[in-house]
């Protein structure tokens, strides 16, 4: 069976563009403070592209790591058992309508090691915070994101798992770029209770979508290997 098609990047973008809605209440200030201010010689671009890179850098070794993990037991269950794999996409983003992340636990040392990371960079140059920050944003304490990690345990291969925490990342780029670069503007314009309905929203759809596409899963003849791809 191609595993391929239980994690593609498609759902990963898409999972990651309505996560960035969440990410932009989350990150997004932390983020910002990376920019430079006014009066500050740093290439905004430069700094903003920097953090983006680091961030999906730190995104794809996770994903290599959980795809290498995940590939030899994927390769051990039972074929009716792996008819039901696609519909862990349908579980994410109805935790992420519904808010199940927030009874993800979060690690509390992580948490601690961010706060040591935030005060190491405050005497670093732009460049340098960006870099940092952007490769530690793993570790800020996120249960999307500790679900897509999961998933990426099912993407079959650490090459796989890669492509998958990729599509991730560049599906959260946008609204957070959009965010360092207008930061006003987006305070003014997207608050945080219009963000959480436009998410809640999205990702219900989302859900219903792949939903219907998966219902020919539900048979008990075998899986149906045209029903396992989401998009």
């Amino acid at each position: 069976m191609e595993f391929a098609a239980i994690n593609t990047p498609a759902a990963a973008f898409i999972a990651g563009l309505i996560t960035s809605l969440h990410c932009a209440g989350m990150c997004g200030p932390l983020a910002c403070t990376l920019m430079p201010v006014k009066g500050d010689r740093s290439d905004a671009q430069l700094v903003s592209s920097t953090y983006h890179l680091t961030r999906l850098t730190s995104y794809a070794l996770l994903g290599a790591l959980a795809g290498g993990l995940g590939g030899a037991p994927l390769r051990w269950l039972h074929t009716d058992f792996l008819r039901w794999l696609p519909w862990v996409f349908v579980l994410f983003f109805l935790g992420m309508a519904f808010r199940w992340d927030r009874y993800v636990p979060k690690p509390l040392f992580l948490a601690q090691l961010t706060m040591k990371i935030s005060s190491w960079i405050c005497n670093r140059s732009r460049i340098q915070a960006a870099a940092t920050m952007g490769f530690a944003t793993p570790l800020l304490p996120c249960g999307p994101l500790y679900f897509l990690v999961g998933l990426a345990l099912l993407s079959g291969s650490a090459l796989r798992g890669v492509e998958f925490m990729l599509a991730f990342g560049l599906g959260t780029i946008p609204l957070l770029w959009l965010a360092q670069s207008q930061f006003h503007w987006v305070r003014q314009k997207l608050s945080p209770l219009w963000l959480n309905r436009m998410r809640c929203t999205l990702a219900l759809i989302t859900a219903l979508v792949i939903g219907w596409r998966l219902r020919g899963t539900l048979g008990f003849n075998g899986p149906d290997v045209n029903n396992l791809v989401c998009f």
